[in-house]
């Protein structure tokens, strides 16, 4: 099975739930995809996003979430919705925000990002934006730009076989 992320206008297409950062010698998790949403009918129950994130917001405050719950009471909140979680500080600025798009919304993507997904065809497309920080790395995800300690990244698509992962030097697939 693949995942797309989806970070500003660049696509990643991997064939993991997890994404990883490298944090001096060590990788670190910083995203894992437990379940995904299912557009289910009333009788077959609820389904939804399910995810685990460890992050720390620009002050150095960390983050961490097992299974859509919090696991540390720092100044943020939590809005959960079937297909996304979004972490607030405490002004309601976004720390980040993890999005499950529809098949719709992920096939009105740009044209260079919707014929990977038609090559690669991915399980789930995960839009992530925000401003937080991975170890020592500043990430900050726009609409347009994905930025890694101030280096900009817009209109890349790439795939690959391993996990994505988050360098001082970029993107490792």
């Amino acid at each position: 099975m693949k995942y797309a992320y989806i970070f500003g206008s660049n696509a990643f297409v991997v064939p993991s739930k997890v994404v990883t950062y490298a944090d001096n010698e060590e990788d670190k998790e910083f995203l894992r995809i437990n379940a995904i949403y299912h557009d289910l009918p009333p009788a077959a129950g609820q389904s939804h996003l399910d995810i685990d994130i460890n992050i720390k917001d620009t002050d150095g405050t960390p983050i961490l979430m097992l299974a859509n719950l919090t696991l540390n009471s720092a100044p943020y909140s939590v809005k959960k919705e079937r297909d996304s979680i979004e972490i607030l500080r405490g002004d309601g600025s976004l720390i980040i925000h993890v999005h499950q798009l529809d098949d719709e919304s992920a096939m009105g993507l740009e044209h260079n990002i919707t014929a990977e997904f038609e090559v690669n065809m991915p399980i789930v497309v995960i839009r992530i934006n925000g401003d937080f920080m991975l170890g020592n790395l500043h990430i900050s995800a726009e609409n347009e730009k994905l930025f890694i300690n101030g280096n900009g990244y817009g209109n890349s698509v790439l795939a690959g076989s391993n996990q994505l992962k988050f360098t001082a030097d970029g993107v490792v697939l």
